[in-house]
């Protein structure tokens, strides 16, 4: 992946001072005074974690950018390329995160205070080049290093504005109602001859991620791409006559973390008409999951799925594509059993082959076509992100940082697979608390992963960890309709949403119950969609199941769909394969709310008030459900939180109150 992808830039990162000799042992002395070890506490995990974020490599290589939390505070960390080849180690550069190289490798943009900030390599304070503006992100340089094109929500909707890289002029607006205000995922991509940018727009039809070119100096804008949905910023070839980017096809489901890729020629095509098909087109579709129609008539330009034999995982769109020097090759992440690697295919289609041989999971890429090298960031069950490189010339990997601290009695957990109700084997992470090693019986737990199409992967899952340390067996769970495991076992779920995933779950738990160090007593918490999962598990199977904490779950999508932002909305309508009222019997599986009558479980439900993903109404609407029945629910609100909890006080109460709630209703180890 490139550094084109600026959404992998809002995490933060850091890199150590110094490199430690064959990667370092969990118990040696971190560099610069970071902490080499910590207890594993909810206030360490949710208050002094360290570890790198995120890399950017220059486009020449020279230099490597390293985002987070080190030694020397949060912030970026810069390396520069040794002589002799790879990297030296990074030392602290300036506050900020998520940066974009100049062409030439001398400075850097990001955003930061609404503001478009740059700094040159040497620099200790980035300067801003701007008044603030609403939503500002994803800043990209051109070609010549003159101009710099960022978004920003100012207009009302996700637009792309130009500002001068020396802040000589205001910014001005380009594009005009390109991407609804509340989908921030895609960031801007400079033709390489300046004169274009592309971008990501629903400007056709709502639920559309098309590919738009947009002419730098007139505003002229015209739609490339009509069939797929990007899932990613796409990303030019070196020459700029072709485009590869991460999609799905409208015409079948809106797959996450298992995307096709697909590379865009003939990009001149349909140019006399920059309007040609748009209104055809958006009359043909209903929504992505109908069909669509392409009209002969100004139908864009080529879109060609690359053939291999594995997908590539956009992270929820997290992830892009790269190409090699010579624009032969295409790099892309690929997670498999929770597993994530950097694989490389032919442009043309072709057998895809591996690059890092790691295990673990990894959470940023970046290459550029003329560094020669790829970093990443990578994290181990036991230790956090850290900064690693490898030259494309082969080799091993080298690991950059040791930002991460070692976790007091954090232990990699057992991969198992389980039989489910119809013989599906399912995989599972089995983390064991240390008093199994006594003979010691304890109850336990089944984590459910969110988002349905995703996957639980084998990087550092701290809850996990810790309630393992306080006496709980968790067993967490791969469940059907998942990625990692190739497009059969995701299709398994679509339109089928909370049901079969559910009684995955509930054959997870008979699972534990046949473990010797198990008390007999099991829970089920999950966030997001594992949130939906928790409260589908125990109404399907309530024989199952002794608790459960549901955390910010969406438990219907009947009345509340009209409250969720636009990601939330796609996912619901595609794969429900169409709205409530035109797939009732669809919706009515994943109306949990439904159901609730068949719960016999005590229930502690948390949510965060502002939440636009899952919006408040359905934590509201199983309230009033159990209250209607006279059934007795647990409940905890959080006013200023949204989807993903930010505050790590409300995080360290949010997992205080888990602990809390199974501790009571399931019990503690009893000695065997």
């Amino acid at each position: 992946m490139t550094d084109a992808n600026r959404l992998l830039g809002a995490f933060w990162v850091v890199t150590l001072v110094l490199v430690w000799a064959a990667c370092g042992a969990p118990g040696d002395a971190a560099p610069g005074g970071a902490p080499a070890e910590l207890d594993l506490t909810l206030a360490n995990i949710h208050r002094n974690n360290a570890g790198v974020r995120g890399v950017s490599i220059s486009p020449d290589g020279r230099h490597l950018a390293v985002s987070g939390s080190g030694p020397d505070g949060s912030g970026l960390y810069l390396a520069a390329r040794r002589e002799n080849g790879g990297f030296g180690a990074p030392r602290f550069w300036l506050r900020g995160s998520g940066p974009a190289w100049a062409p030439g490798g001398d400075r850097i943009t990001f955003a930061a205070g609404g503001q478009v900030r740059v700094a040159n390599v040497g620099d200790v304070e980035a300067r801003p080049l701007m008044d603030r503006m609403e939503g500002v992100r994803a800043p990209a340089f051109s070609p010549d290093g003159e101009t710099i094109a960022f978004y920003s929500t100012a207009s009302g909707h996700q637009d792309i504005w130009l500002v001068p890289a020396d802040g000589s002029a205001p910014p001005r607006q380009l594009t005009e109602a390109a991407m609804s205000v509340d989908d921030p995922r895609f960031a801007p991509a400079w033709r390489p001859n300046g004169r274009e940018i592309l971008y990501v727009s629903n400007a056709s039809d709502y639920w559309h991620d098309d590919l738009w070119l947009v002419d730098v100096e007139t505003g002229d804008h015209r739609q490339l791409t009509r069939t797929l949905m990007a899932m990613s910023t796409p990303v030019w070839s070196p020459e700029g006559d072709r485009i590869a980017v991460f999609g799905t096809a409208k015409d079948e489901y809106w797959y996450e973390d298992l995307s096709y890729i697909y590379v865009i020629e003939d990009l001149e095509a349909g140019a006399e008409d920059p309007e040609a098909g748009t209104e055809d087109q958006a009359a043909g579709v209903e929504h992505p999951a109908a069909g669509v129609e392409h009209p002969e008539s100004g139908a864009g330009a080529a879109e060609r799925i690359v053939d291999m034999q594995v997908y590539a995982t956009d992270a929820a769109m997290r992830h892009a594509p790269s190409w090699s020097e010579d624009g032969a090759f295409v790099y892309f992440p690929y997670l498999e059993r929770g597993t994530m690697n950097v694989w490389t295919v032919p442009a043309a289609g072709g057998v895809a082959t591996r690059v890092t041989h790691m295990e673990g999971t990894i959470s940023g890429v970046s290459h550029t076509a003329g560094a020669r090298s790829l970093a990443f960031v990578h994290s181990s069950p036991t230790r956090g992100g850290e900064a690693y490189a490898l030259d494309l010339m082969g080799g091993v990997a080298e690991r950059l940082t040791s930002f991460s601290p070692s976790w007091r009695s954090a232990v990699a957990p057992r991969e198992i697979a389980f039989p489910s109700f119809d013989g599906l084997r399912i995989q599972g992470f089995l983390y064991r608390p240390p008093q199994w090693e006594e003979g010691a019986a304890c109850p336990a737990l089944v984590q459910v992963h969110g988002g349905g199409t995703n996957s639980y992967q084998q990087g550092l899952n701290l809850t996990e960890q810790y309630l393992a340390s306080k006496g709980f067996v968790v067993l967490a769970i791969n469940y059907r309709g998942g990625s990692g495991f190739g497009r059969e076992f995701q299709d398994l779920s679509v339109e089928d949403w909370l049901w079969d995933q559910a009684r995955d779950a509930g054959a997870a738990a008979d699972f534990l119950r046949t473990l010797p160090y198990v008390n007999g007593r099991v829970g089920i918490y999950g966030g997001s969609y594992g949130g939906s999962m928790s409260l589908s598990a125990i109404s399907l199977t309530p024989d199952k199941f002794d608790a459960a904490v549901p955390m910010r779950g969406a438990y219907s999508k009947l009345n509340t769909l009209e409250y969720t932002d636009r990601l939330g909305k796609i996912f619901s309508v595609t794969g429900h394969g169409g709205t409530p009222d035109e797939r009732p019997d669809t919706y009515a599986k994943s109306n949990v709310v439904s159901r609730i009558a068949d719960i016999t479980a005590p229930v502690l439900l948390m949510h965060g008030e502002l939440d636009r993903r899952v919006p408040i109404q359905n934590f509201e609407n199983a309230v009033a459900e159990f209250e209607r029945l006279g059934k007795s629910v647990e409940v905890k609100t959080y006013p200023d939180e949204a989807h993903g909890f930010r505050n790590p006080d409300n995080r360290v109460d949010m997992y205080s109150r888990l602990e809390e709630f199974f501790t009571r209703h399931l019990g503690g180890c009893a000695a065997g």
